[in-house]
């Protein structure tokens, strides 16, 4: 991937991000499908690991509702937005997984 075609992606995933509405969560694979790249989550991964905290970054998490390692007030600002989680400390992806149709 060229730094241009990177630069590009990295656009597309900001704006989905910025749609990604309170209460909901993305996953990696998704936001990678949704910009274009299917079966790219870690280079999703890559491109929110880069992005200012305050872009909406902490609405996406891994497939299995994992939140960030390391980030320890990703699960605080979710849970003030609404996200459920389960007992095992992951999303509710049944009630929380935006599905951006």
């Amino acid at each position: 991937m060229t730094k241009a075609e990177y630069d590009g992606f990295k656009l597309r995933i900001y704006e989905i991000v910025s749609r990604i509405p309170e209460g909901r969560v993305l996953t990696y694979g998704a936001l990678a499908m949704l910009a274009g790249r299917p079966g790219n989550a870690r280079l999703a991964g890559k491109v929110m690991s880069e992005a200012p905290r305050d872009a909406r970054s902490h609405r996406v998490v891994s497939a299995a509702g994992r939140t960030v390692p390391g980030w320890e007030n990703q699960r605080e600002l979710l849970e003030r937005e609404g996200v459920g989680f389960r007992a095992n400390g992951r999303v509710d992806m049944r009630k929380c997984l935006w599905r951006s149709g």
